[in-house]
C-alpha cells in the first residue's frame, strides 16, 4: 500500500511540474481566466487540483494539440512570423552577394587601371609610343 502512495505522490509531482512548465512557457494570449502569477501560485499550493485546473481551464483550447513545426514546415497562418537569423534571411544573403559583387568589380577596375598605368610607364621608359586605344594621360 505504501508503494501505491509513493507512486501517486510521484505522479502528482510530475503533473505539477508539467503544469508549471506549461504555464510558464505559455504565451500571454494562450492564458485565460486568471493572470499567469495566479496560475503559478494555484499550481504550487494545490498541486493536484491546480495542475488539473490549469490543463482544463487555464489554457486556450487546442494549444496542446497544435503541433509546433520547425522552421519552414508549417503554414504562415498557423504560426507567427518571427525574425530570422541573418544567415537564414534570403534578403540579407542577397544583399551580401550584391555587396561582394560590387567590391569585386571595384577591385577588378582598380587592378586594370594599375596595370594600364604600369604598362604606360614601361613604354615611356623604353621610348615606345602608347598603344592605340589607350587614353592619353592628362
Amino acid at each position: 500500500m505504501a508503494r501505491l502512495y509513493v507512486l501517486l505522490f510521484l505522479a502528482q509531482i510530475v503533473l505539477a511540474v508539467c503544469a508549471l512548465i506549461s504555464c510558464l512557457s505559455a504565451e500571454e494570449g494562450q492564458i485565460r481566466a486568471l493572470p499567469r502569477i495566479a496560475w503559478v501560485l494555484i499550481i504550487l499550493f494545490f498541486p493536484l487540483v491546480g495542475s488539473i485546473a490549469w490543463f482544463v481551464a487555464g489554457r486556450e483550447p487546442g494549444t496542446a494539440s497544435r503541433p509546433v513545426w520547425p522552421s519552414g514546415m508549417g503554414t504562415a497562418e498557423r504560426r507567427p512570423r518571427r525574425p530570422l537569423a541573418p544567415d537564414d534571411d534570403p534578403e540579407f544573403l542577397r544583399s551580401m552577394q550584391d555587396r561582394a559583387k560590387q567590391q569585386d568589380t571595384e577591385l577588378f577596375r582598380r587592378w586594370e587601371e594599375d596595370l594600364r598605368r604600369r604598362e604606360d610607364d614601361l613604354r615611356r621608359r623604353d621610348g615606345e609610343p602608347p598603344r592605340e586605344g589607350d587614353r592619353p594621360e592628362v
